[in-house]
């Protein structure tokens, strides 16, 4: 076999190889005096067909199967002994096999693997969220959890901040309507979150049986955007209004959040536990979003296009997937791979220093750790043993928390080398509150 490597741009390569064909006669005859044997011809026995009818037939489908195998073979040898590292799939382009003599010549052009260098990593600056769990921080936990289980009960009083009203509306725009509940109605809890507080400004001080009609303008980045910059008229009839109820933090509260015997104070020791914990899953996820961030900075390397294309090919069939999921009408969305090609050049280039990094620090989970992150894994479930069996029953389960595992171990190397300071935090910043 002989070749030509030639160097196209800084990461694209081309190969000429020239394979000769005389050791790959013998190879074709073997596979027809195989095939021979259980061919079946009108007129002949199986097995019994004279080699000429069985070359006839199979002759040209015999010889591309095995030149195609010597292609690729000697493909493989040839990136071998030139110590490529070869990106995606080579094009390769030859002349009809048919046209071939005594020898079989063809190109094979891709693209390598960069030589990837990160910066001087002890110049590195990662900040380390530090935070404890106050009881002020456990109340807070409380409180939510006091307020996912509010009931409510009827008054004959005002509708005010807080209450939950029943009413039933319709909507109109111009004289239009635009909007309405019909009799069923619809409950509305005055003040929540993300509602709009000039339509519950006005909804408040009705009383069941009663009505009210106003008028909302709504601003020209209301969302929905509908009513954006629209002035809507409102008819409101109120059948019901009704004011919280919050549970007591007591042994029946305690119960209710699974702790069997009612112990107010375990129930606050195991939301301290879990707030730790989470705590401790958002300080990780910081530091590693830091060290990923910073890796990608301090590496200066040009990326494949067949790797990034792959990338982009892989994001905009998740995104649909995703869409499709959601009840999206797939015919009306057009995505584009430039939506996608910024992610898509970090997302690559990052895949790629990890590797090295990993690589070449041995940084590969070991079976500790895979097992260490199956156990994460299998907490949250009500039968943890039996999500651990399940990820040993096949070893491909294990593949996400062992990437997971290395990860881990590629940031906590990088944390050893870099400048880390801790940073007090608040509770409620850490947690996405604020």
């Amino acid at each position: 076999m002989a070749l030509n490597v030639e160097t196209i741009s800084k990461l694209e390569r081309r190969i000429t190889i020239t394979v000769p064909l005389q050791p790959l006669q013998a190879q074709i005859h073997q596979r027809l005096a195989q095939m021979s044997r259980t061919a079946k011809f009108a007129g002949f026995r199986p097995g019994k067909a004279p080699m000429g009818l069985v070359n006839q037939h199979y002759g040209d489908q015999v010889r591309d199967e095995v030149y195609s195998g010597a292609v690729e073979k000697s493909f493989g040898d040839a990136v071998d002994e030139a110590k490529l590292r070869v990106a995606g799939y080579p094009n390769i382009e030859h002349k009809p096999f048919e046209a071939a003599s005594e020898n079989l010549e063809y190109t094979a052009t891709f693209e390598v693997f960069p030589e990837v260098n990160f910066g001087d990593l002890s110049k590195i600056k990662i900040e380390r969220p530090v935070i404890e769990v106050s009881d002020a921080d456990v109340k807070k936990t409380l409180d939510v959890l006091v307020k996912q289980r509010v009931s409510y009960v009827p008054v004959k009083r005002a509708a005010k901040k807080g209450d939950r009203v029943h009413v039933t509306l319709k909507a109109s725009i111009d004289g239009k309507e635009v909007e309405s509940t019909g009799e069923t109605g619809i409950d509305l809890v005055l003040g929540d979150a993300g509602r709009v507080a000039s339509f519950d400004e006005a909804l408040a001080g009705g009383k069941a049986g009663g009505s009210k009609n106003f008028e909302i303008a709504y601003p020209a980045d209301h969302n929905p955007e509908q009513l954006a910059g629209k002035t809507v008229a409102y008819e409101v009839t109120y059948t019901s209004v009704s004011e919280p109820k919050y549970p007591e933090l007591d042994a029946e509260f305690a119960k209710s959040l699974g702790i069997e015997d009612g112990d107010v104070a375990k129930m606050k020791a195991e939301i301290t536990e879990s707030l730790n914990q989470e705590v401790a899953k958002r300080v990780s996820a910081k530091l590693k979003e830091q060290v990923f961030q910073a890796l990608v900075d301090s590496a200066d390397f040009e990326i494949p296009r067949v790797l990034l294309g792959s990338e982009i090919n892989r994001m905009m069939e998740t995104t649909m997937q995703n869409l499709k999921q959601r009840g999206a009408d797939l015919n009306a969305i057009k995505l584009e791979p430039a939506m996608f090609e910024e992610q898509a050049k970090r997302s690559t280039k990052l895949r790629l220093i990890l590797g090295e990094l990993i690589n070449s620090n041995g940084l590969h989970a070991n079976a500790e750790q895979i097992r260490a992150m199956v156990n994460v894994f299998s907490l949250s479930f009500e039968r943890p043993a039996d999500v651990v069996t399940w990820y040993y029953a096949d070893p491909k389960r294990l593949d996400e928390p062992s990437a997971l595992a290395t990860e881990e171990n590629a940031v906590a190397w990088v944390l050893s080398k870099a400048k880390v300071s801790d940073k007090k935090v608040k509770f409620d910043d850490l947690m996405g509150n604020a």
